[in-house]
């Protein structure tokens, strides 16, 4: 049964048999088979079929919150923490500026209050991040806000509220913000990314011609990038960027300020377990504490 649970959350990840059997390697007529026995061997219906086409209806639901604690527990078989007391994994998801910022010291905390329970921290891209919720594969995750509505069964929780700021070269002269855009190099937060594409909004709304020279999502990376004379850059002020590298400086977009959200996002609280619960509490509570 494990297999066909793994089916039910890639099709639950990927939306349909077809993109679900693309992705682990499954004709569509597999997963289809894969699905109908695992129907048969429950005793009830996971979906609501219509035509084609085929949605987890609430008892599909349901066992797939149950089928992805299955399987990562059917994963942990075998190794040498199974039956000891530390063997509680959480799992999060967390863009780079949280790693660096407030989720170290809700993870100290966390061990300190439950020494039963392991952490993994998962890198990744916010859109990666939260389709890793959805489909159940991490607990949680901390990113920037999505520009769609989330999942009915997501919830959404605030941690931060960071303005963008234009950063130049320490030595560059200037203070109109507009001006410097449109007549520098510009580097780019990576359009592919939640943030980028509120930059990309931005630049299309103000109706920049720019000078582009570089495209890219790590925001350390653009800030050396701008040090070292290259462009200027429209980046969030994180909690770790509050004082600016001595080789910049940061120029305030005034009345034109926009920002990024950063949260965190998980399932329901009915859904999640005790330990999910507190290491979300500590996160939130440190996020204010640097905010």
């Amino acid at each position: 049964m494990i297999k066909e649970l793994k089916t039910l959350i890639a099709v639950a990840r990927e939306g349909t048999f077809a993109a679900a059997g693309n992705k682990i390697g499954l004709t569509q007529a597999a997963v289809s088979a894969q699905m109908q026995r695992l129907e048969a061997e429950l005793g009830v219906e996971l979906f609501d079929r219509k035509g084609r086409s085929a949605q987890l209806n609430r008892m599909g639901q349901q066992v797939l919150l149950q089928g992805q604690e299955l399987v990562r527990r059917f994963k942990d078989l075998g190794t040498p923490s199974v039956g000891l007391a530390a063997n509680v994994l959480v799992t999060i998801g967390a863009i780079a500026s949280v790693q660096r910022s407030f989720l170290p010291q809700a993870l100290a905390e966390f061990h300190q209050r439950s020494p039963q329970c392991r952490t993994r921290v998962l890198p990744g891209l916010s859109m990666d991040l939260v389709n890793q919720v959805d489909s159940g594969e991490i607990d949680m995750a901390a990113i920037i806000r999505p520009p769609f509505s989330l999942h009915s069964d997501l919830r959404w929780t605030t941690l931060a509220r960071e303005p963008y700021r234009l950063i130049v070269p320490a030595d560059m002269p200037g203070e109109d913000w507009a001006e410097l855009v449109s007549s520098q190099p510009f580097i780019r937060y990576d359009r592919s990314s939640f943030g980028g594409r509120q930059v990309d909004r931005f630049l299309r709304q103000t109706h920049f011609s720019l000078q582009e020279v570089c495209e890219l999502d790590e925001l350390d990376a653009i800030i050396k990038l701008v040090a070292n004379g290259v462009g200027v850059a429209l980046v969030p002020e994180t909690g770790t960027h509050e004082e600016w590298p001595a080789e910049v400086r940061a120029i305030d977009l005034k009345q034109r300020t926009f920002h990024r959200d950063i949260g965190l996002v998980h399932r329901a609280r009915r859904n999640l377990t005790e330990p999910v619960k507190l290491l979300a509490q500590l996160i939130t509570e440190q996020a204010a504490k640097q905010h």
